[in-house]
């Protein structure tokens, strides 16, 4: 089996793991929720720019939203279970909203923090002046 690319052939573990040959389910959304999730978290310990770390907060949020979403999956509701079903997109459209705030409040810190320091270095923003 070889690749799009040209003759290098595939790893057959993903193959044999069935992640491609099997329908989406709840545990592909899992799975690209987590790697949202940590590729945020990776992008805030590793930013040293205000923006970069504001873009990493982002991506853990949507992390979380995608499995919000996931585990409101009808696959996972009980036989008989009353509702809509909507609690997890309810719960991320919350989380949405917090974001856009969140967003809102920590662009104006930050360009706040540029007008005094001329920087958005978050090593820089030790000192405090009221």
């Amino acid at each position: 089996m070889t690749s799009l690319l040209g003759s290098m052939p595939l790893p057959g573990g993903l193959f044999a793991m069935g992640l491609f040959t099997e329908p989406v389910s709840v545990a592909h959304y899992l799975v690209v929720g987590a790697i949202l999730f940590t590729s945020g978290i990776a992008c805030m310990a590793v930013k040293r720019n205000a923006l970069g770390v504001l873009m990493g907060i982002e991506l853990v949020l949507n992390g979380a939203n995608v499995n919000f979403v996931a585990f409101a999956s009808p696959y996972l509701q009980a036989e008989g279970g009353r509702g809509l079903g909507l609690d997890g997109q309810a719960i991320a459209l919350f989380v949405i909203l917090l974001a856009a705030a969140e967003a809102a409040v920590a662009l104006a810190i930050t360009l706040n923090f540029y007008n005094n320091h001329a920087t958005v270095d978050v090593d820089r923003a030790d000192d405090l002046k009221g």
